[in-house]
């Protein structure tokens, strides 16, 4: 089991799916027992059930009090949006949202007409707009290149508003100019201050998470390569 606040995962891990799905179903049982002896009401309704697989087998549904937990291709677990295969498409999808929906509220603020000085624009794209991206990173900076990518473009669209630069000053020299590292750099040192953090914690099952000994069976990036 994994529990932040009121937030409860339940993992099942089997090579075989059906007995992924036997060994879920016996834990919720035990947890039907618990909630029932505790007087608790759950509605299973509003829990899912997410296969994380990158094969085209699909576990079996489990249930709760006699009803069916939905099946989904992703859920939203502490902030992030989590698909079947983690490839965290999704969620910065849903990042990219939020951040064109805040910058739509905000827009009479850090426009070109606002008289708000490009220094204080500054400060609010770094304590308001990008903590909205940066929230996760040492996880989804794992994602392709062309997802990161989503976020990219959106703080390059943002920089060129907020100094009304013209179409011929590069992207990179308004990274420059302003002093605001790319996506790509803030992955990296974003997750090498974790590492760091991780690596000199009192807590050994922390301070094991960037083994690397671990045989990989994919060619994806993990999060100690992203500190590298």
């Amino acid at each position: 089991m994994a529990t932040f606040a009121d937030e409860t995962a339940i993992l099942s891990t089997d090579p075989d799916p059906v007995r992924a799905t036997e060994e879920l179903q016996h834990h919720l049982n035990l947890l039907q027992i618990w909630l029932e002896q505790w007087r608790i009401k759950v509605n299973p309704t509003k829990s899912a059930q997410v296969t994380f697989t990158i094969r085209r087998d699909i576990c079996p549904p489990v249930n709760l009090h006699n009803t069916h937990i939905p099946v989904k291709k992703e859920v939203k677990y502490v902030g992030l949006h989590l698909d079947e295969k983690l490839t965290w498409k999704t969620h910065l999808k849903a990042k990219q949202g939020q951040l064109e929906l805040k910058l739509k509220n905000m827009n009479w603020l850090i426009n070109t007409r606002s008289q708000l000085s490009l220094d204080s624009k500054l400060t609010v794209h770094k304590t308001i707009l990008r903590p909205i991206w940066t929230y996760g990173i040492e996880l989804w900076g794992c994602s392709k290149p062309s997802n990161a990518k989503i976020l990219q473009t959106f703080q390059s669209k943002m920089l060129r508003m907020i100094s009304s630069a013209t179409w011929y000053v590069s992207e990179q020299n308004l990274h420059n100019e302003f002093e605001i590292p790319y996506v790509t750099e803030v992955i990296r040192i974003n997750t090498n201050k974790y590492k760091t953090h991780s690596t000199l914690h009192s807590n050994q099952l922390i301070r094991t998470l960037f083994n690397t000994s671990v045989d990989r069976r994919l060619k994806r990036l993990w999060s100690e390569d992203l500190s590298q």
